[in-house]
């Protein structure tokens, strides 16, 4: 045969029957990577939110960084076959669970990824896995003096997996606890950026280091794939008491301004939290009732002189049906487990039993997937009581044009900051319905200029609606084809 013929032979560069022998090559070589056991064809499985499926042509499930950093290469060798999509434990509820944002994926499943590499509880933090539990984190620091910022979710999702969504503890947003990121880039360099710890020396917790910050530049992102990270253990407080209160929707307004006012004098700690009447019914509050949970933390003084104070006032305004401080330590109480197990969540104990979480959802965390219909929608809000009453109004609004009733659970991030957590719980057989309402929540608090902060995955084109300025997006995507020119990683809900 000769050269001409041999050339001829040879599939086409960058044709269809190229780019199949490549991801076939890549999946063989993840084969050999990572133990044919641990490739299986297809995708994910069933998704709680009823996302569309997508075309997913694999799932690999290394069980190390190493290995992890090797597929990526094989694939980067595929030169755009076929984009990778990781993810850590696959709980992402209501935002697409396990699901990609597009097709033609091939699914990276980073669970297997569970390793504590290091700790140390004197300086405040630890390194860890993608696959690592908050529930498995929590226990290792159970009788010490540090703590992680928890989740309400259940004990089993990722720490990492959530902090790079943004996700919301009970101290702050959890991406405040990232000081440094292990990331394999699309070419399969393996790079460490923020902070990290050292060997041979020790040194401050900063994550910034000198020159541009790069630690955020993996959050919300598909420039990489992280593979570890340094994650802060906070200070756990000597006491802590949560000041339960309920009010009737006519009082949504004062209650706000109330606690709001209480959050910008620093008599509240943490995240303190407010529900609608459907989220409150998961923390025991009568039907048609609002309730708050105001954390107070410090020495045993400071939070029995704080948290009376807060009681002292909340009575007197005339606003709240129902003001408690000792749900947790009076046995008698009505809601005494529930508030209970409340505060322990706030000094960083998740309850790995899942009681509240199971309250709240009806059924094991292991179920939601295959038996359960659910949605978020995350807005952010200004902490103000127009807003948070116009948000409930809202909500309302969309459960009459569409029979689906959404609880909505306030995070205060701030004095002038609120993270609404809208959470829509559904039949399956009332899927279209349930994301009719997704689709109205989107276009009606978008309207009013209260943007989501975090996108699931049938709504990834919000990121151009809602994402920052135009300039700043194309920016964003020069990022990208600089570093995966030809999309190894693949497009993710933001980029």
């Amino acid at each position: 045969m000769t050269r001409s013929e041999t050339a001829s032979a040879a599939p086409e560069a960058g044709s269809a029957e190229s780019r199949a022998a490549g991801v076939a090559a890549a999946l063989a070589a993840a084969e050999g990577i990572v133990g044919a056991d641990r490739v299986s064809g297809g995708g994910p499985g069933d998704n709680t939110g009823l996302f569309r499926r997508r075309d997913t042509v694999a799932t690999i499930k290394p069980s190390t960084a190493d290995e992890a950093q090797r597929v990526v290469q094989a694939f980067a060798a595929a030169a755009g076959g076929v984009s990778l999509h990781a993810y850590s434990t696959g709980r992402n509820w209501g935002l697409g669970s396990r699901e990609s944002a597009t097709d033609n994926v091939v699914a990276l499943d980073l669970s297997g990824l569970s390793a504590i590499r290091d700790i140390d509880v004197a300086a405040g933090w630890a390194v860890v896995e993608p696959g690592v539990t908050q529930g498995h984190l929590a226990g290792l620091l159970a009788d010490t003096d540090r703590m992680v910022n928890v989740t309400v979710s259940t004990a089993h999702s990722s720490v990492l997996g959530n902090a790079l969504d943004r996700g919301v503890g009970l101290r702050h947003q959890r991406v405040e606890d990232l000081v440094g990121l292990e990331v394999v880039l699309p070419d399969g360099e393996l790079v460490h950026v923020g902070w990290w710890p050292e060997a041979e020396r020790k040194t401050p917790v900063y994550p910034h280091t000198l020159g541009p910050s790069l630690v955020q530049l993996f959050v919300q992102s598909n420039l990489g794939i992280v593979t570890g990270a340094t994650v802060r253990l906070l200070p756990r407080p000597e006491a802590l008491r949560v000041v339960r209160l309920n009010y009737t929707p006519e009082n949504l307004g004062p209650a706000t301004a109330l606690l709001r006012r209480w959050v910008s004098q620093g008599l509240a700690s943490g995240v303190p939290k407010f529900y609608n009447p459907t989220a409150a019914r998961g923390y025991g509050s009568a039907p048609g009732q609002f309730l708050a949970h105001v954390p107070v933390d410090g020495t045993e003084a400071s939070v029995a002189a704080l948290s009376a104070i807060i009681a002292d006032e909340a009575v007197k305004s005339g606003v709240f049906t129902e003001v408690s401080t000792t749900d947790a330590t009076d046995p008698g109480a009505p809601h005494h487990e529930v508030t209970s197990l409340v505060e322990r969540s706030y000094l960083g104990d998740p309850d790995v039993s899942d009681r509240v979480f199971e309250q709240k959802m009806g059924m094991r965390a292991d179920q939601l997937d295959t038996d359960l219909g659910f949605l978020f929608f995350l807005p952010l809000l200004p902490f103000t009581a127009e807003a948070v009453v116009t948000a409930e109004r809202l909500l309302g609004q969309v459960h009459t044009e569409t029979g689906i009733l959404a609880g909505g659970t306030g995070n205060v991030l701030g004095d002038d900051l609120v993270d609404l957590v809208v959470a829509m719980k559904f039949d399956r057989a009332d899927a279209q319905a349930a994301h009719r309402a997704l689709d109205r929540l989107y276009e009606l608090f978008a309207e009013q200029g209260f943007l989501p902060y975090r996108l699931d995955v049938d709504h990834h084109e919000w990121i151009d609606r809602v994402g920052g300025r135009p300039s700043a997006r194309a920016f964003a995507r020069r990022l990208k084809d600089s570093l995966d020119p030809t999309g190894v990683i693949a497009p993710g809900r933001y980029l």
